[in-house]
């Protein structure tokens, strides 16, 4: 009886640190590892957290470089990018604090297929692939929260590269006003991170004359609204209406 009062002391005790920890006093819920911190199995992973800070413009992921570990951002604002035909860069999705950043050159690959840059100054979370993958074998609850993941980001992928295929330009350059308005939000009638006419392009896939163009033509409609580099939104619903016919509205 006694040594069974001595474990779970023990246990309790395991747990107290773990929720004092970094990772335990974390406020992203979207966070995987936050959202297991009471897993039994999960303090090994915790403890050798390593906290990467990345100045604005800073590169932290090579695309073709040796998978080492996943990236969580912990604040900050990311794009995550990869190369296209003839060199050019198409900018995959951009990512905001809780989310997971190398996810898809974890597993059987051995090299990133993104590159990862800070659009702003960032702090990341980053766990070796070795612990990790470890922790996932001892952690079904975790394995579990990572599969649904893996599932909606291979369900959203097939969903955009379906749309896009049948989005006209026009059509492109609003699902990407929507998209960083649902990721970042406005901030006195203008999106709270600010892009480059490039950066929107290359997310649309698209050029760069064409998305200035766009945004001339949706100005003049009073749809949108400049300021300088800033956008902002004049009529949300009347862009969604627009593409509705696509049946792509993701929440991210």
């Amino acid at each position: 009886m006694r040594e069974g009062t001595n474990h779970i002391s023990t246990y309790t005790e395991q747990q107290d640190k773990l929720l004092d920890s970094a990772c335990g006093n974390c406020t992203n819920q979207n966070c995987l590892i936050q959202k297991n911190i009471n897993t039994p199995n999960i303090g090994k992973l915790v403890k050798a957290r390593k906290e990467i800070k990345c100045k604005k413009g800073q590169q932290f992921i090579m695309e073709g470089a040796s998978v080492t570990g996943l990236f969580f951002l912990l604040s900050g604002k990311v794009k995550v990018l990869r190369t296209g035909l003839h060199g050019k860069e198409q900018i995959v999705r951009f990512a905001t604090p809780g989310e997971i950043i190398g996810h898809r050159g974890f597993g059987t690959e051995e090299t990133y297929p993104i590159s990862a840059i800070a659009l702003v100054d960032c702090t990341l979370c980053y766990f070796s692939k070795e612990l990790l993958q470890e922790t996932l074998r001892e952690t079904p609850s975790l394995t579990y929260d990572f599969m649904l993941f893996y599932a909606n980001e291979l369900n959203r992928s097939e969903i955009r590269v379906k749309s896009l295929s049948q989005m006209t330009v026009r059509e492109r350059v609003i699902d990407t006003l929507l998209y960083i308005n649902r990721k970042f939000g406005q901030t006195n009638g203008y999106f709270s991170l600010l892009l480059s006419r490039r950066e929107y392009a290359d997310y649309a896939g698209t050029t760069e004359e064409q998305v200035i163009r766009m945004f001339s033509i949706l100005k003049k409609e009073g749809l949108l609204t400049t300021k300088g580099k800033r956008i902002g939104i004049s009529n949300i619903t009347l862009l969604k209406k627009e593409i509705s016919e696509h049946n792509f509205y993701l929440d991210s």
